[in-house]
């Protein structure tokens, strides 16, 4: 069994790597190396922030789990950290599409209009920096939420 430091460190750096994987693959103009240099000069805070928040969670639902508590916040984190990576993956993508970087990420751009509406599109592109903060504000968010919960957790199991 792993234990519970060494799967966050684990599914946090796999976190990562799949954000990269996804800048590499969708930025065939660029050498790979070029692309994740554009993605850390642009987005760094977001890729080591959910690689950092996903990580946490995972930790913190092993070690839960280690000791034995029932966290009615474990399913609910992580519907919302699995959602809330990959809204704020999707919009960091879009301040690297400037530098030639995730072009593929254009046509999905283009057909954002007819999926959301004009309005709506421009509001997602222009502040979609913002939005991918907000993102993660969210991961850390539950991943706080699931720290305070499982302290209360071990608090009354040492009082029974």
């Amino acid at each position: 069994m792993i234990k519970p430091i060494k799967k966050g460190i684990i599914v946090g750096a796999l976190t990562i790597v799949i954000y990269l994987s996804v800048v590499v693959a969708t930025t065939p103009a660029l050498e790979p190396l070029a692309a994740i240099s554009a993605a850390f000069q642009l987005n760094s805070i977001v890729i080591v922030g959910m690689g950092i928040g996903i990580g946490l969670q995972v930790f913190l639902s092993e070690k839960s789990k280690t000791l034995g508590c029932k966290l009615d916040v474990k399913k609910k984190a992580f519907g919302g950290n699995s959602g809330s990576t990959a809204a704020t993956s999707f919009f960091s993508f879009f301040s690297l599409v400037p530098l030639g970087c995730c072009g593929w990420w254009l046509y999905a751009l283009s057909l954002l209009p007819s999926v959301v509406g004009t309005g709506v599109s421009a509001v997602l592109i222009e502040y979609s920096q913002v939005l991918a903060y907000v993102g993660l504000l969210i991961i850390f968010g539950f991943a706080g939420l699931t720290a305070y919960k499982l302290k209360k957790e071990t608090k009354l199991q040492k009082i029974a």
